[in-house]
């Protein structure tokens, strides 16, 4: 199976991350946005990654269409922790991300293991 049809969802959560970073309020903590950010755009992010890689059609995702995600992901995560007033220091894995998800059935905890974010 191609890629192509996940092409224009992982375009459209990257330009909603984008419109999301410009949105944030600059005075943190802000945990509901935070939670926010990891339901409509984190979650669904890792989650896409997932549908493509299970099931009866494994999905090889072009270098591009991969870089793609994997950055749309980290935009997420790069707004999650602005809402607690930290900036990530680098860059996740997708691939770990939806291996976390699948152990934890929670974004949330999924967010906090790979960012560290909130520090408790």
């Amino acid at each position: 199976m191609t890629s192509g049809q996940y092409d224009d969802r992982v375009r459209t959560l990257s330009r909603r991350a984008e419109q999301t970073r410009a949105s944030l309020d600059p005075d943190p903590p802000d945990e509901e946005r935070a939670m926010e950010i990891l339901r409509e755009g984190f979650g669904p992010t890792v989650a896409l990654y997932c549908e493509g890689r299970t099931g009866e059609s494994w999905v090889r995702f072009s270098d591009a269409e991969f870089g793609r995600l994997e950055g749309a992901m980290n935009d997420w995560l790069d707004c999650y922790a602005a809402c607690y007033g930290t900036e990530l220091a680098g860059t996740y894995s997708v691939r770990a991300a939806a291996e976390l998800l699948v152990d934890t059935h929670n974004v949330r905890d999924v967010a906090v293991i790979m960012t560290g974010v909130p520090d408790r």
